[in-house]
């Protein structure tokens, strides 16, 4: 049984990552899961530094993922496990994809092999079950263009929560 915070869309906004991880932490959240474009290495420490459990994390299209990635390789962060453009991981019998690109998603949930498929990039929250997959986008910690957001899942209770970060 495990409580996971996703979060995408960072865009080197630190004030906000901060009050997320503040939640996060006193939430007794076990793992991250990152969707993408956190824009630079340096917040990546910062939120590496903030949250002493497992993230994973998947690049978006502003983080330059070449880069991003070999910085990574040189000056790995003990808690931070990268894939490129899709991550999978299995907990408590959820099989759980993560991208950063929509229709990359689209295709992860159309293909029937994932319980649960998380993604970034618009920074819209969105939820939809489709055929037995949940395609869910927690929105964005920049705060662009909609408020700053994220989610929390519960594999025990298979529930979705979004939490706008001025609510909290």
């Amino acid at each position: 049984m495990m409580k996971i915070a996703i979060i995408s869309d960072t865009h080197d906004n630190l004030a906000t990552l901060n009050k997320a991880i503040a939640w996060i932490n006193r939430n007794d959240i076990q793992k991250i899961i990152h969707c993408g474009d956190i824009a630079s290495f340096e917040t990546l420490q910062e939120l590496s530094g903030l949250y002493a459990g497992e993230i994973q994390l998947v690049f978006g299209n502003m983080d330059d993922d070449y880069s991003l990635s070999e910085t990574l390789k040189s000056h790995p962060l003990a808690n931070v496990i990268a894939h490129r453009k899709i991550g999978i991981i299995n907990i408590d019998d959820r099989r759980i994809a993560f991208t950063h690109f929509p229709r990359l998603a689209e295709d992860l949930a159309k293909s029937e092999k994932y319980d649960i498929v998380f993604y970034g990039h618009t920074h819209k929250p969105w939820e939809e079950k489709s055929d037995g997959t949940w395609l869910v986008n927690s929105g964005n910690l920049a705060g662009q263009f909609y408020k700053p957001s994220f989610a929390t899942y519960d594999t025990a209770t298979d529930q979705l929560e979004l939490k706008v970060l001025e609510n909290l």
